[in-house]
């Protein structure tokens, strides 16, 4: 099996090259800067690399380069400016597509412009492939089995250490400032919308005792969850003091005097815990969590597996959410070699 990276040479695209390359799997290293590639190769031992040096602009290079692989996984950020012509050339290659996006305007983009497109090219899109998103798509996927037509699903973030984001992230948080600072999409009665007040200010985490204030955020689950679930409303959030955080405009010119991401020891340290709160139509909860370390780390490995997965297991082709794309439990196993867990409870609800 052979896999295109498009931006393999920036920080979350060496990771997915390290993983890629950890499970023996064939790599195209696809980007801009064709130096800048061969440096990513060398540094992961692989200086006899395919590299396909691609501008965003040369369509008919991207689609011979993506045409060299068996999948494509697109982790180039900001994706909101630049996403859309990968998918584009991905589709018009015949090849399967997953990317790390976590902009929620852009992946909400990628559902109401490719469907059509990659299911008369027979192929799969699945944006969002990344730490939060898959899991917290899938938890909502089972819930949704348990507890049959949904109230109302809150989707909740809360990550501690990790030394910062990279300067990719900020990047993208840059491009979705009118968003974050709108609180994000919120699905309800049926469509997105933009400005409704949240339901929830606060949450008791997982072995928790004290609530914490929450604040909307746009996270992606909001946008892939009602695909494929019967709900009425959908939320996403994190803590209050990090949305304050990231409202605040950053000057590019600080990002750019910023390292390029945290490091692999910052990263060790870190733990991220996601938790998606279902609420059934006649007034049961039920609770998932999904608990793991490394954000960066586990998106390599989420983004990895998904592009895998299209390849050996074919989903139908379109646009898909990640629980229409995968066996829910059969991914989320495939997580736990990677200190990745997740429960469900009935019953419970920490609002």
């Amino acid at each position: 099996m052979k896999i295109a990276i498009y931006g393999a040479n920036g920080y979350q695209g060496r990771l997915v090259l390290a993983e890629a390359t950890r499970r023996g799997l064939d790599v195209v290293l696809v980007g801009r800067d064709g130096t800048r590639l061969r440096g990513a190769a060398t540094a992961a031992g692989l200086s006899d690399a395919d590299v396909r040096p691609a501008a965003l602009d040369g369509r008919d290079a991207l689609v011979a380069a993506f045409r060299e692989a068996d999948a494509v996984i697109n982790c180039a950020g900001p994706f909101t400016p630049t996403g859309a012509a990968v998918v584009r050339a991905a589709i018009a290659a015949g090849r399967h597509y997953v990317d790390t996006a976590g902009e929620q305007p852009y992946i909400k983009e990628v559902f109401d412009t490719f469907g059509a497109e990659a299911e008369a090219a027979g192929v799969t899109v699945v944006p969002a492939a990344n730490d939060a998103c898959v899991p917290g798509d899938l938890i909502a996927g089972l819930l949704a089995e348990r507890l049959g037509p949904l109230e109302e699903i809150a989707g909740t973030h809360v990550i501690t250490g990790g030394g910062g984001p990279s300067r990719g992230s900020l990047r993208s948080v840059i491009e979705s400032m009118d968003i974050i600072k709108a609180g994000g999409l919120v699905y309800d009665d049926g469509d997105w919308h933009v400005g409704l007040p949240a339901r929830h200010t606060s949450i008791v985490l997982p072995g928790g005792s004290a609530a914490i204030p929450v604040a909307k955020f746009p996270l992606p689950e909001v946008v892939t969850i009602p695909r494929h679930v019967q709900v009425r409303h959908v939320e996403g959030l994190v803590e209050a003091a990090l949305s304050a955080r990231l409202s605040i405009p950053i000057d590019p010119e600080i990002i750019a005097g910023l390292p390029e991401g945290p490091t692999e020891e910052a990263r060790r340290t870190q733990r991220f815990t996601y938790v998606i709160d279902a609420v059934a139509a006649d007034g049961r909860r039920a609770r998932g969590v999904v608990e793991g370390p490394d954000t960066y780390g586990t998106t390599a490995v989420i983004a990895v597996e998904s592009a895998r997965r299209l390849v050996t297991d074919p989903a139908k082709p379109g646009v898909l959410a990640p629980a229409q794309a995968y066996d829910p439990v059969g991914f989320l196993g495939s997580l736990l070699p990677h200190g990745i867990r997740w429960t469900i409870e009935e019953g419970m609800s920490g609002s």
